[in-house]
């Protein structure tokens, strides 16, 4: 009898774990080795290795952090929109769908990767290419000056720029290969997500939340 007892409560104890697990989560702030989650909508704090509603603090760094649950990665960048997880639907699904919700300002931004290493993209449909300064360029480990040089136009005029080509790009388990990037000496606050990658899918927008659909 007891040990049935203890069986149904192990099972009650796994039927709640499953209940909380995360659906969205923001990166708000960070102080030590340890995060200011918002998990779906509760900010939590969190240490490195620390688990709470399913997610796991993996690393945090200038301003990111990464996290996982049920072993999907993700790279959160300070004071970005939330990013999906999980099975709820949202953020990245079998590698082939995006979905981006609108900042303050009306932006599209997310964390996401180029050739591995972490960046902070926005999405940006005048942009040709996926567009980047020589210092995030440097910053990932570019070998930028091995591109073709060209001349950017901009609306502060003609700049010198270098046309890439990014083995890849990824935005949580949505990755494109061979994707055209250009590399200038500009400040830019973000990786602009261009059209290089952007044509690659079907884009969506309903509101303040931005659907992108692989279309190859």
């Amino acid at each position: 009898m007891h040990s049935r007892l203890h069986l149904l409560l192990l099972a009650a104890a796994g039927l709640c774990a499953a209940a909380v697990r995360a659906e969205t989560v923001a990166l708000t702030g960070s102080f030590g080795n340890k995060a200011l989650l918002v998990i779906n909508g509760s900010p939590r704090t969190v240490p490195v290795g620390g688990v709470v509603d399913g997610v796991r603090l993996v690393s945090l760094a200038a301003g990111q952090a990464v996290v996982e649950m049920g072993g999907r990665r993700q790279t959160l960048a300070l004071g970005a929109s939330p990013v999906s997880l999980g099975d709820a639907g949202g953020g990245a699904e079998g590698g082939r769908r995006i979905v981006l919700t609108a900042g303050s300002g009306g932006h599209f931004t997310t964390p996401g990767q180029i050739n591995g290493r972490a960046v902070h993209f926005m999405v940006d449909t005048g942009a040709t290419a996926v567009s980047m300064t020589t210092g995030d360029a440097e910053r990932i480990g570019l070998r930028y000056q091995q591109g073709q040089r060209i001349n950017l136009h901009t609306a502060n005029g003609t700049i010198p720029a270098y046309a890439v080509t990014l083995d890849s790009v990824r935005i949580g388990d949505v990755e494109v290969r061979n994707v055209q990037g250009v590399v200038a000496a500009r400040e830019m606050p973000y990786v602009l997500l261009g059209n290089s990658f952007l044509s690659r899918f079907q884009m969506k927008r309903e509101n303040d939340q931005l659907t992108l659909e692989r279309r190859y």
